[in-house]
């Protein structure tokens, strides 16, 4: 099987892509690992309360992480571009959104990396798509 060849924007899709199949995997297993590196610290009790659903969320949230990496990775072996530029628009939102959830004190600081990633990820790919245009 040969590994197909990926355009400057695909290999910024496949990155992320990967990274998110990783953690949602991550996610899947060990939900509280995942949380720690976000910077949510445990609350000190041993045993959660039989209302707290936060494992599920993280577990829900982790499926989706893990299904939306196989997406970006096929999207990145066809060399979907119009799929590209659609993630661009989407992380540049969410990068707003978690930055604001820090800036609000509703998330912990660490937590901006994750608004990082995605805003970093947004512009690698614009500036690929914009080569790769460019090129043509």
């Amino acid at each position: 099987m040969t590994m197909p060849r990926l355009s400057p924007a695909g290999w910024t899709i496949a990155v992320f892509g990967l990274a998110a199949l990783v953690l949602g995997a991550v996610g899947l297993i060990s939900p509280d690992a995942l949380l720690a590196s976000m910077g949510f610290a445990p609350d000190g009790t041993a045993v959660r309360a039989a209302d707290d659903y936060t494992l599920v969320f993280v577990r829900t949230s982790a499926m989706a992480s893990f299904n939306m990496g196989v997406y970006y990775l096929l999207a990145a072996a066809k060399d979907w571009t119009a799929f590209f530029a659609f993630t661009v628009v989407f992380r540049l939102v969410t990068f707003c959104v978690f930055t604001a959830l820090v800036l609000t004190d509703t998330a912990p600081a660490g937590f901006f990396a994750v608004a990082a990633w995605e805003g970093a990820g947004a512009l690698a790919t614009l500036l690929a798509l914009r080569v790769q245009r460019q090129q043509k």
